[in-house]
C-alpha cells in the first residue's frame, strides 16, 4: 500500500510563498495613511496654529505658522523646531496673497490682539479631508471634516 502525502519540495514551495506573502503584504495593503495618522497630523497643524496665536497674545507681538507644502513641514513663530507631517498626505494652504512666499510656502499670521490674517490648511488622504480653519477676526482655530464632494460636513 502506498501512503499519500506531500513531498519535501512541495512543502518548501508553500513555505516560501507564505514567507513572501508575510513580508510583502503589509507593504502593499497598508501603504496609505491610517485614519489615526491623518487625525494626528491634522491635530498637529491645529495645535501649531493655536500655539502661534497664544504666542502673539502673550508676547504682544506678531507670530505665525510657516507651512512648506513640498516638504510637508511647518514651524511656529521663531521656534527652530520643525514639525514634520506624513509624506503621503495631501496638504493645501489657503492664505492671503501677501503671506505667500511662493506657491508652495506661506504663512498664517496672528496679531497681539488675537486676530489673524485668516486662512485654511486642508489635510487629506484616501478621499478623506480635514479643514483647519482660522477665523480672521478672532484667530479662533477649528477643525472640520470635509465631505467627499468638497462641502463641509
Amino acid at each position: 500500500m502506498r501512503t499519500r502525502g506531500f513531498s519535501l519540495l512541495e512543502v518548501m514551495v508553500v513555505l516560501i510563498i507564505i514567507a513572501l506573502a508575510y513580508t510583502l503584504l503589509p507593504k502593499i495593503a497598508f501603504s496609505g495613511v491610517t485614519g489615526a495618522e491623518l487625525r494626528s497630523n491634522v491635530r498637529a497643524v491645529a495645535t501649531g496654529l493655536r500655539l502661534a496665536r497664544d504666542t502673539a497674545i502673550n508676547k504682544r507681538r506678531e507670530s505665525s505658522l510657516k507651512l512648506d507644502l513640498d516638504s510637508r513641514e511647518f514651524t511656529v513663530g521663531e521656534e527652530s523646531r520643525v514639525h514634520k507631517l506624513n509624506e503621503k498626505l495631501d496638504v493645501k494652504l489657503y492664505t492671503s496673497q501677501a503671506d505667500l512666499i511662493s506657491e508652495r510656502v506661506g504663512f498664517i499670521r496672528f496679531y497681539p490682539d488675537g486676530s489673524s490674517n485668516g486662512g485654511r490648511v486642508t489635510v487629506g488622504a484616501g478621499g478623506r479631508n480635514f479643514e483647519v480653519d482660522v477665523d480672521w477676526l478672532t484667530g479662533h482655530v477649528t477643525i472640520n471634516e470635509a465631505a467627499a464632494d468638497g462641502a463641509r460636513g
